[in-house]
């Protein structure tokens, strides 16, 4: 059972997120702060109720006028644009403390007179700050056009910064990206990890395969670990879906298995059975490398990012330093000559945890 702290019972809280469209790391944050705040109302862009958990549903939320637009959650990341407008036009009730979950505009949300406004920060705004050729592509047309939105939406995300008391970052990673973009100090306090959900399985593994969980997006890299296997020719599963789904599966090998989307009961057999997750993409801090690790399994990861943080050298997986087939071929199979040790590969885990998360966040809320 989870125990929240004891003075959370006595403020009264609004929390923001950006939008409810799925059950992401982003929303089992929400939901721990759901159940810690049950009377909070939910501020955000868009909600789609079939697609988020009872806990999250059973709060009052409240969405900006984007809602209203005929099937929005289709197209809603298509409205960047209107999202600063939208977030700004809400304004929560009489509380004590605004609590945002934020990678796009959530942190904009203009909180009332004498409240602080404590904003966990997934990253600065991605497609303003950085991944632009990953998000957008080379098409000359498009940038053109997309050059002077952008630069409009990094001077409000600047500007919206400004409403927050305190950041909290959930990583070193995305510390140093907030420093420098927004020219503000943040706590770290990392995301958590069900560990008594994800934990090895009473059996000894297959570890007769190795696995993605991933969103088949362009900047996740999918791609190049795609190549890598099927050159190498080593058996891989790839859980996820996404834009880049067909792609991805006509230069695969036959050696690659796409398992499409699957339950978290599906993922946490598969996680205790591989022989190691690859992670080939730069993440602000990643929890699938996490979750992988409570399950007692070593993790392939480029060094770049969150997983320098989470993943332990020799300890609970290897790196490579380059995104290139020959590099991350080396890696996994550097990884899979070495001896594991699956109880120091838990322990490694067994920093990320609710507990942990909880401690973390209160610690920063009391202070504010």
């Amino acid at each position: 059972m989870i125990e929240y702290p004891q003075g959370w019972r006595d403020i009264e809280v609004a929390l923001a997120h950006d939008w409810l469209s799925g059950m992401r790391g982003g929303e089992r944050v929400l939901e721990l702060l759901c159940n810690g705040f049950p009377s909070a109302e939910i501020y955000t862009l868009v909600h789609n109720p079939s697609a988020i958990s009872e806990t999250i549903n059973s709060h009052r939320v409240h969405a900006s006028f984007l809602q209203r637009f005929p099937r929005v959650e289709n197209y809603y990341r298509y409205l960047l644009p209107l999202m600063p407008t939208a977030i700004e036009r809400m304004r929560p009730g009489s509380v004590d403390l605004v609590v945002s979950t934020s990678h796009c505009v959530a942190k904009g949300l203009i909180p009332p007179a004498g409240a602080r406004h404590v904003c966990y920060c997934f990253t600065p705004m991605r497609y303003a700050w950085q991944f632009y050729k990953e998000y957008f592509g080379n098409n000359p047309l498009k940038k053109a056009v997309l050059k002077p939105l952008l630069a409009r939406m990094r001077d409000w995300d600047r500007r919206a910064s400004e409403r927050v008391d305190r950041f909290i970052a959930i990583s070193n990673h995305v510390r140093a990206r907030i420093e420098r973009h927004y020219g503000r100090q943040a706590d770290v306090v990392y995301p958590p990890v069900d560990l008594d959900y994800y934990k090895p399985g009473a059996g000894e593994p297959t570890a007769d395969f190795d696995l993605i969980v991933s969103a088949l997006v362009p900047y996740k890299r999918i791609d190049l670990a795609v190549r890598a296997y099927t050159r190498s020719g080593e058996p891989l599963k790839l859980v996820g879906v996404g834009t880049e789904f067909d792609a991805l599966s006509r230069m695969a090998g036959e050696n690659i298995e796409f398992l499409g989307w699957r339950s978290y009961e599906e993922i946490r057999e598969l996680y205790r059975n591989c022989r190691q997750l690859v992670f080939p993409g730069e993440e602000d801090f990643g929890l699938v490398p996490v979750e992988a690790q409570a399950c007692g399994r070593p993790v392939v990861a480029y060094a770049k990012g969150g997983a320098l943080e989470t993943v332990q050298d020799g300890v609970s997986g290897v790196f490579f330093k380059e995104q290139s087939e020959d590099a991350l071929i080396d890696a996994t199979r550097r990884a899979a000559d070495t001896g594991w040790d699956s109880s120091a590969i838990r322990r490694s885990a067994e920093r990320f945890g609710i507990k942990q998360f909880l401690n973390g966040l209160d610690a920063v809320i009391s202070d504010s």
